[in-house]
């Protein structure tokens, strides 16, 4: 059994879609996942699994869409592929609060348009990097001000399904899936 962390995509965002965690847990207990925890309102789950992440991402979609009636979409990482991405931290030495720092989980690696898309933006002081299925954004006056992240948030920008954590969340999720 490999640990996972299963992204929920919108979820409990003002009055729509609205997920209960506890329903969620079980739930998901209930399709068969093991060690089921979640993570504060916005469907964050760390579980075990021998599905690939794909192949979880999916169970996790279908199980929400049977017992709950909502299309979610999900992003999965697994326990190392989520440490890799602490490590990376390519926009740790600027980013002073984690609040205001993102990493946006990609479900696949953009298309090349997305970069050059990314490139053209004028969002000084706002900063990026795209790296792989992830993009880690700064925001220094927040997000609700951004540029950057009106972009980002908007559907279908990136041209893949995606689902952003502030860093700080991104830190406990992968604490949670080292605790047993």
């Amino acid at each position: 059994m490999t640990r996972h962390i299963a992204l929920l995509r919108g979820v409990n965002l003002g009055s729509h879609r609205r997920v209960s965690m506890p329903e969620l847990r079980e739930l998901l207990g209930r399709a068969g996942f093991e060690e089921v925890r979640t993570y504060v309102q916005s469907g964050n789950v760390v579980l075990s699994s021998a599905l690939a992440g794909e192949q979880l991402a999916r169970a996790c979609e279908r199980a929400i869409a049977e017992q709950l009636g909502l299309e979610v979409e999900v992003v999965v990482r697994t326990r190392d592929e989520l440490a890799e991405v602490v490590r990376r931290d390519p926009l740790g030495r600027v980013a002073t609060n984690p609040k205001r720092y993102q990493v946006t989980f990609l479900a696949a690696e953009p298309p090349a348009a997305v970069a050059a898309k990314l490139d053209a933006l004028d969002c000084e002081p706002e900063q990026y990097a795209l790296c792989g299925r992830e993009l880690y954004s700064w925001h220094p006056d927040g997000v609700g001000r951004s540029k950057l992240w009106a972009r980002l948030a908007k559907d279908g920008w990136l041209g893949v399904t995606a689902t952003a954590r502030n860093w700080t969340t991104v830190t406990t999720l992968l604490n949670m899936a080292d605790e047993r």
